[in-house]
């Protein structure tokens, strides 16, 4: 017969993952709302051209943000699971693991996804991609700020430092926790065109975060990123254009740099592993399914209107 003290964990370890699925429904649920909302009074305000200034464009990359801060806090609130140990230090060999990781991800997975798109293309789709804010002169400091730095911190805060957390906190499977984590993340961005490059980036941040025991390192590969997108557009940059000798190089020194990575981490690293299904996993999913439904519309949404604009 279980003790007491047995008793009271397990009450804990299900109540703090229904938080962590009420935190995706709120990070899911609560950036729609708000953003209807700005919306509106922006257009009632400054006028139909609102979408297109400046002002607005930064708006609207960085509500989510402060969103997904809103759902992160609700959870610690909610759920008693100490901050502290969402943000612990790290190994270092796993920061750089992640500077490799980032670069394989950034160009061979890149490459593969424009395969996937093009695909997609053959049927008609064209991807409706949000515009980015201006990044010449000073606007490239905010936009660094909103659009790479913050996301490094709140989403993986939410998807790696609560979902993964307490998946394996609640004795979820190593194999589980990264690929549900990876598939609600790419879920959650909503953008068909980009769901096998966020489904793999999802995946490798969490077993990343797995293996290091701390979300740190993908918060490092997270920044470097968005960071790279943002330089390497407000430069001008086209990798397309390069000579076929140099980006053939380009791209197979970051596959085998992605290859070397997740080899070292499934094969070599065992750390905080652990077998297993999903424990418990109705209460995760059943609080989590207001957010999926709403990203699984958006996803949808976007979908559709990729092929209706084609």
């Amino acid at each position: 017969m279980n003790s007491v003290a047995e008793q009271e964990e397990k009450f804990f370890r299900r109540r703090a993952l229904s938080e962590a699925g009420i935190a995706y429904s709120v990070g899911a649920v609560l950036p729609v709302l708000v953003s209807l909302v700005v919306g509106i009074v922006a257009a009632l305000a400054a006028g139909a051209a609102y979408a297109q200034s400046a002002w607005y464009r930064f708006l609207a990359y960085l509500l989510p943000q402060a969103c997904f801060a809103v759902a992160a806090l609700l959870f610690f609130r909610r759920s008693k699971v100490p901050v502290k140990g969402f943000y612990k230090g790290a190994k270092w060999q796993y920061f750089l693991l992640a500077v490799l990781m980032q670069f394989g991800l950034m160009f061979s997975l890149s490459e593969l996804n424009n395969y996937f798109v093009e695909f997609l293309g053959k049927f008609g789709y064209r991807d409706p991609a949000s515009p980015l804010p201006p990044l010449d002169g000073w606007y490239l400091l905010p936009a660094l700020i909103i659009i790479a730095l913050l996301p490094a911190v709140f989403e993986e805060t939410l998807f790696r430092g609560i979902l993964v957390g307490r998946m394996r906190a609640s004795g979820w499977g190593t194999c589980s926790v990264i690929f549900i984590s990876g598939a609600l993340f790419s879920l959650f961005h909503g953008n068909p065109a980009q769901t096998l490059y966020q489904f793999v980036c999802g995946v490798c941040f969490a077993l990343l975060v797995v293996r290091a025991g701390s979300i740190l390192p993908s918060m490092l590969a997270h920044l470097l990123n968005n960071a790279a997108v943002l330089v390497f557009t407000a430069c001008g940059a086209d990798l397309g254009k390069m000579a076929a000798g140099w980006n053939i190089a380009l791209l197979v020194c970051s596959a085998l740099c992605l290859a070397g990575t997740l080899a070292y981490l499934i094969f070599f690293d065992k750390a905080n592993g652990q077998r297993g299904g999903v424990k418990d996993g109705k209460h995760f999913f059943f609080a989590a399914a207001v957010g999926i439904a709403v990203c699984a519309v958006q996803w949808v949404a976007v979908l559709v209107s990729g092929f209706l604009g084609g």
